[in-house]
């Protein structure tokens, strides 16, 4: 079996046209390829589709053994959306079985993902789509306006700059531009980091991921809400730490809210990946391998901040010689758990490519 690979990594499927990933089947996809067409009739993507569905047919007319799907994104491109496709295309792989793959792509872009195609199973190929259209423009006032009306472009061009604009403006009005200058560089710093680690595109996610669980009753969510609770008393013990000792200096008060904290932290991210791994359990019949990875690498992580809180308390004269074995041991555990959770993850790949190899030999 043969599957042709169409991949809209910026999820222009879901988005404009409400189509959620992954599309598998001819009749399916050209549904969602029309739907796509019909609201968008500019999209790239539509082309690639029509492409992927037109190369199933020249396969099968050839005799051959194939299906085609389409693999969805996230409109913030990066890590969030190549998650997305791999999970999508390992949800695909467990459904048709295949052996190998075509990609079919409309730019470079989604080309990006081809090693998680090769990852899975065998590449034949790529086939790039190329648009034919008028090389004449009537202007670039047009053209950047067309551009602009990219709900992606937009966010990274004119929202940073409306913000200048506004908070410098309301500052100005009330006298108080320093403030302003300072109020806009901390805005402007949290934009940039969410916008970078793809935070807001994960905590939009988490709500989807939340309300889907709570309509079909799924257990994740208790476990969610309970992890999440778990945060809370890891900031209020932290908060009580502080407070019962405000006569300390500023760093001792800050290592013991971590030091109250980390715990708390630490478990409510074990009780998260055990939400996660039954809903998944549930969902595709066996426990995920993952979550052994994930929950060492929690505990590993915790294990080297706990040995660096202890560390810099050493170093700050707050603790005696004597503890410096526990620094030592906590951080050496630490890495240790950290450097088997990867050996654990390339041991499950290589499981998984075994048996993928296994599969399709006895096919």
């Amino acid at each position: 079996m043969r599957l042709v690979v169409c991949i809209d990594r910026d999820d222009d499927l879901g988005r404009k046209a409400g189509v959620a990933g992954p599309v598998v089947g001819r009749s399916d996809v050209l549904e969602a390829a029309v739907r796509l067409g019909t609201i968008d009739p500019e999209d790239s993507d539509t082309n690639a589709i029509f492409a992927a569905v037109s190369l199933l047919d020249e396969l099968r007319g050839a005799g051959e053994e194939c299906e085609v799907c389409i693999l969805t994104g996230s409109p913030k491109v990066g890590i969030l959306s190549d998650r997305r496709v791999a999970e999508q295309f390992d949800t695909v792989l467990e459904r048709v079985k295949a052996a190998s793959a075509y990609l079919v792509s409309d730019g470079a872009e989604d080309e990006y993902l081809f090693p998680i195609l090769a990852s899975r199973v065998k590449v034949d190929g790529v086939r790039r789509v190329f648009i034919r259209q008028s090389a004449s423009i009537e202007s670039t006032y047009y053209t950047v306006v067309r551009a602009l009306k990219d709900p992606k472009l937009r966010a990274k061009t004119v929202l940073p700059f409306a913000l200048v604009l506004l908070i410098l403006g309301i500052a100005a009005a009330g006298g108080v531009l320093l403030w302003g200058v300072i109020g806009l560089a901390i805005l402007l710093g949290v934009y940039l980091i969410f916008w970078t680690f793809d935070i807001d595109e994960a905590i939009i996610e988490a709500a989807r991921s939340a309300s889907a669980d709570i309509r079909v009753g799924s257990v994740a969510f208790g476990f969610g809400l309970f992890s999440v609770a778990l945060v809370g008393v890891g900031f209020l013990s932290g908060y009580n730490g502080i407070a019962a000792n405000l006569g300390r200096p500023p760093i001792e008060r800050s290592l013991l809210f971590l030091q109250a904290g980390l715990i708390w932290w630490i478990a409510g991210a074990v009780v998260w990946e055990t939400g996660r791994a039954i809903r998944r359990t549930f969902s595709r019949g066996r426990f995920p391998r993952s979550f052994a990875v994930a929950t060492t690498s929690i505990i590993g992580i915790g294990f080297v901040c706990y040995g660096i809180v202890f560390l810099v308390r050493y170093l700050q004269g707050i603790t005696a010689a004597a503890e410096l074995p526990l620094v030592i041991g906590l951080i050496a555990t630490g890495f240790g758990l950290v450097i088997g959770a990867g050996v654990l993850q390339q041991y499950f790949k290589a499981v998984a490519l075994r048996d993928a190899s296994e599969t399709t030999t006895s096919g």
